[in-house]
């Protein structure tokens, strides 16, 4: 289907589709070194100057596609926790809406997401954390989103397998406490100790402790 301006009435000329594709292959290659390097060398070490370098574009490109440093964070913060979110639902959904899809969600987080994506693990629990009020309120609403996904697992696996939970606000705080063992789990095993390797057993550990703790505030166990 051709592309369409932003009007949404004509289609774009040949010309003016590559020339998009160009600005978005662009915008992508910026991200990524950006990524790279904050992963790599820290947010805060690392310039504009330096991003360019790495995208090999100029400075004043770089600047063309982001308003600045924080700028460019904040994009990353979208894109890669789009990513998550869409692994773990897709093994969520994948796998029948049960507490063993719920279990295979939360082995889609350490197996998949931080296995393959260790980069963008340390921008999404490391080096967006204490940066300025407007990237941690990115932040704040990511998890949000990310707990909101993980108590609507909850309450459907509830309502799919008849389950009720003993308290009013016990699906809440499993919500909120899963994502808080999701963060530190893989801030300590793969930012801070580099354990990647093991993190498969360690994942499937997290797992089995945060599913006796559900099981537990279930009405009747």
């Amino acid at each position: 289907m051709p592309a369409k301006n932003a009007s949404n009435q004509e289609p774009l000329s040949k010309s003016a589709q590559r020339r998009q594709r160009e600005r978005e292959f662009r915008y992508q290659t910026i991200l990524k070194a950006a990524e790279t390097l904050f992963a790599n060398e820290g947010y805060n070490m690392a310039s504009m100057e330096q991003i360019a370098d790495a995208a090999e574009v100029s400075v004043g490109a770089v600047y063309f596609y982001f308003k600045n440093k924080e700028d460019l964070l904040i994009q990353l913060l979208g894109e890669i926790g789009y990513l998550m979110r869409n692994i773990l639902g897709r093994a969520f959904k994948k796998h029948g809406a049960d507490m063993e899809a719920f279990k295979q969600a939360g082995y889609a987080f350490f197996e998949d997401f931080c296995v393959n994506y260790p980069e963008k693990c340390a921008i999404i629990f490391r080096e967006s954390v204490g940066k300025s009020p407007e990237v941690e309120k990115h932040r704040k609403e990511l998890f949000d989103k990310c707990t909101n996904d993980v108590l609507s697992a909850l309450m459907t696996v509830c309502n799919n397998q008849g389950y009720k939970f003993k308290g009013k606000f016990s699906a809440e705080v499993i919500a909120v406490s899963i994502m808080g063992i999701y963060e530190r789990v893989a801030y300590h095993y793969i930012l801070w100790q580099n354990r990647g390797e093991n993190l498969k057993n360690i994942g499937r550990d997290a797992l089995a402790f945060i599913l006796g703790g559900i099981s537990n505030l279930f009405e009747g166990a």
